[in-house]
């Protein structure tokens, strides 16, 4: 049971953390701010109470002073109602006694029962009024109006006076309904009444708004700009009118209840911290000056074996290499340098195995170089199983091993290890979360036979694994002798591809696609030939796997692709302008990302419509990287781009891709269609894929049709399209006319007019 850390000692090691003095200073900074924040807004509650009480002292002095306005006014409005007769002069000297006692008025007038304002004290400066209406709108008539029939006090609001500028007028009836003998109207204006009514202290200090249904009715700003941030709105108990009260406050009012203390409470907590701060680094730097001393004597105590370790590790590495763990390729040559000369004084026979990891270029190009190497090195653990003392194994490069098997006696033995090698790779591969079915191909070379030095072994060994490749992989081929001259044709051929493009040495060839509904000729294959200076017509299967191990393959495609739409274009107008092209897409090629981009560019160039051209597929290219292949056929489906299946039923067959993949087109593989009338097994598989992909929507072309039974066969089953030497073989694009207008069904299966 491992020994518990004293706390000290944990304690000690959180101190010693480089962030722990900002982690000091930033509390007390938290603690700072913290602190001043609350005396802050202890402070702005005091100022808000404050300002509360203010304004409300406003609001209960203007509607006490209002409200003795108003009284003075029904005196004058009772006085008249008993005295209906009173003399303009007596009413005048009333007038001017109520205008002496109270300075806010502007004026006083009397208004008739037709809202016809007849007398007016002052005149002075109020002659405008006289003989005005008072109900000079249908709103204020109808107000009026109805404060005559009640008897009821009523107030216009702010409005603007005929004497000029915004005012008040306050109407007090004389009498109500018929008895009603119009108005004593007191007239106030907005400047007056606030200044008389606003307290010396508010008025400097304070803006004051007076709000009539929430909007701003008149307005007293303060001597030096108002804060927004602090404001109050107070209701006023006042007749006839909802008025509100809004106080805003200065800058220079709000200081005086300000305090120094918050920013001295905030100053004084940081330069606490700081200090605390720079005192901890302090003790940090001291004691991690100390543990730097021990350090540096443990180093060197340290370095020595550091320096064993690393000859160590430098002899490993010379003989290993470091992604498999195997032997790399030049200790091996060496080993098998040592056991080729131990095998000459005992006169015994050593193999050589060179081993092709299959298809993976593809995989690595599709999934990554992560997916590569950790497929690498799980094969290199399963392989390195088979090590003994009889037995070694090692990395070449790339996707290649080489095995070495000494004291070999007979055949047999070499044909027990190809069999161990094998089974290396019978059971499926784990990477990346998911099951990778691998195989390899192997090439074998036998001392003396096969070559009498490592070099020479070696070489043969590659040769034969070439020729197991050419044999259809997933074999082992045995070094036989004229296997060099034909990789020597070979490496010929691979070097003249690489300049056969330059030279445009290519050519398509078409091969028609029957409609066999219609009898006729909708659609071509393209099928792509080399025209050798040297060799002549050099088919597909001589040069298409050089170029897909030199890499050469998209350029060949590119090419394919553009040959293609030229050739389209070529045919608008003419009697072939409905026929669509098919081309074969390898699996690189789909790889590639800008394909659809490609692609898209070339219908632009030619003017030609997507939906002319198909393009196919092999089942292999499908399960290769399904979520990549997933996003690329998908994007050259929107282009309008049809996608084949082609050789379906070989290998890989899945109901899943046809569910997941936009596909248009099923091509049942040739080896199915060539024993179709004579094996029973055959034909059950035909009519299954046909039913199949017609219940999925997709239409079935089954190539390799030789025979008039086989395509009658076809025709029973309801196939869609067939293609094969029967009708035609490939043909360049000057035959291809002459082809279909005369016809590629044969005669005997001719439908009679």
């Amino acid at each position: 049971m491992p020994l518990r850390r004293p706390i000290s000692v944990v304690l000690l090691r959180q101190l010693m953390k480089p962030v722990f003095p900002a982690i000091v200073l930033l509390t007390f900074l938290v603690m700072a701010a913290g602190l001043k924040i609350g005396l802050d807004t202890e402070e702005n509650t005091q100022i808000r109470q404050t300002l509360a009480q203010d304004t409300e002292a406003l609001a209960s002095r203007l509607e006490q002073d209002f409200l003795n306005h108003v009284i003075a006014l029904r005196r004058m409005a009772s006085r008249l109602e008993v005295q209906p007769d009173l003399p303009q002069a007596v009413w005048r000297e009333d007038a001017r006694q109520y205008l002496q006692d109270f300075q806010t008025f502007q004026a006083i007038e009397w208004i008739d029962r037709n809202l016809v304002i007849h007398w007016v004290e002052p005149m002075a400066g109020n002659e405008a009024a006289l003989g005005y209406n008072a109900g000079f709108n249908p709103e204020r008539r109808r107000e009026l109006k109805r404060a005559q029939k009640e008897g009821s006090l009523n107030i216009s609001g702010v409005i603007r006076l005929t004497q000029g500028g915004p005012g008040l007028v306050v109407y007090a009836p004389v009498g109500a309904g018929d008895a009603n003998n119009g108005f004593i109207a007191g007239v106030f204006r907005m400047e007056r009444l606030a200044d008389a009514l606003i307290l010396p202290r508010i008025r400097g200090n304070f803006s004051v708004e007076l709000l009539e249904d929430d909007q701003i009715a008149f307005s007293l700003p303060a001597t030096w700009p108002a804060q927004t941030e602090f404001s109050h709105t107070t209701a006023t108990n006042l007749p006839s009118v909802e008025w509100k009260l809004q106080v805003k406050p200065t800058a220079e009012w709000i200081q005086r209840y300000r305090s120094p203390w918050p920013w001295v409470t905030f100053i004084s907590m940081f330069t606490l911290g700081v200090l605390g701060s720079l005192t901890i680094l302090l003790v940090q730097q001291i004691f991690k000056r100390n543990q730097a001393l021990l350090r540096t004597r443990q180093e060197l105590e340290e370095e020595i074996d550091q320096r064993v370790a690393i000859q160590q590790d430098l002899a490993r590495l010379e003989s290993t290499d470091t992604l498999t763990g195997l032997a790399n390729r030049r200790f091996f040559m060496e080993d098998l340098q040592h056991t080729l000369s131990q095998a000459d004084r005992q006169l015994r026979q050593v193999a050589l195995v060179m081993m092709d990891l299959d298809r993976f270029q593809m995989l690595n190009d599709s999934l990554g170089h992560h997916f590569g190497d950790e497929l690498l090195a799980q094969v290199s653990a399963r392989l390195d199983a088979l090590s003994n003392e009889r037995v070694m194994v090692g990395y070449s490069g790339g996707d290649e091993f080489m095995v070495c098997q000494q004291h070999v006696d007979d055949i047999d033995d070499v044909i027990h290890l190809l069999g161990l090698l094998k089974g290396c790779f019978s059971e499926p591969f784990e990477v990346h979360g998911q099951s990778h079915h691998v195989t390899a191909t192997m090439g074998v070379a036998v001392y003396p036979q096969s070559g009498l030095d490592a070099d020479t072994l070696l070489r043969n060994a590659d040769i034969a694994l070439y020729r197991a490749k050419e044999q259809g992989r997933n074999t082992y081929q045995f070094y036989t002798e004229g296997m060099q001259e034909r990789e020597v044709r070979r490496l010929e051929l691979d070097k003249d591809l690489s300049e056969a493009l330059a030279r445009n040495e290519f050519e398509l060839y078409y091969q028609p696609q029957l409609d066999l509904a219609t009898s006729e000729a909708i659609s071509v294959e393209a099928l792509i030939r080399w025209n050798h200076p040297k060799r002549g017509l050099v088919p597909p299967i001589d040069f298409i796997p050089l170029a897909e191990e030199s890499g050469r393959i998209t350029e060949i495609g590119r090419w394919v692709i553009r040959a293609a739409c030229q050739q389209l274009r070529k045919w608008q107008g003419t009697s072939l302008a409905k026929l669509g092209i098919a081309i074969n897409l390898s699996g690189r090629e789909l790889a590639e990302a800008d394909l659809p981009d490609f692609l898209a560019a070339c219908f632009r160039e030619y003017g030609v419509e997507p939906g002319r051209l198909e393009i196919e597929l092999t089942e292999e290219s499908f399960i290769a990287n399904i979520e990549h292949n997933h996003k690329q056929l998908r994007r050259i489906s929107k282009l309008g781009v049809k996608l084949a299946i082609d050789d379906f039923g070989v290998g890989y067959s899945s109901l899943g891709y046809l569910r997941d993949f936009t596909v248009d087109q099923l091509k049942i593989d040739r080896s199915f269609i060539t024993d179709v009338t004579r094996r029973h097994d055959d034909a059950v598989i035909t009519r299954a894929v046909i039913n199949l992909a017609h219940n999925l929507g997709i239409r079935v072309v089954a190539e390799g049709v030789e025979t008039e039974d086989q395509l009658r066969f076809l025709r029973q089953n309801h196939c869609d399209l067939a293609q094969g030497y029967l009708m035609s073989r490939p043909v360049p694009a000057r035959e291809l006319p002459r082809l279909i207008e005369s016809g590629v069904l044969p005669v005997s299966l001719q439908e009679p007019h």
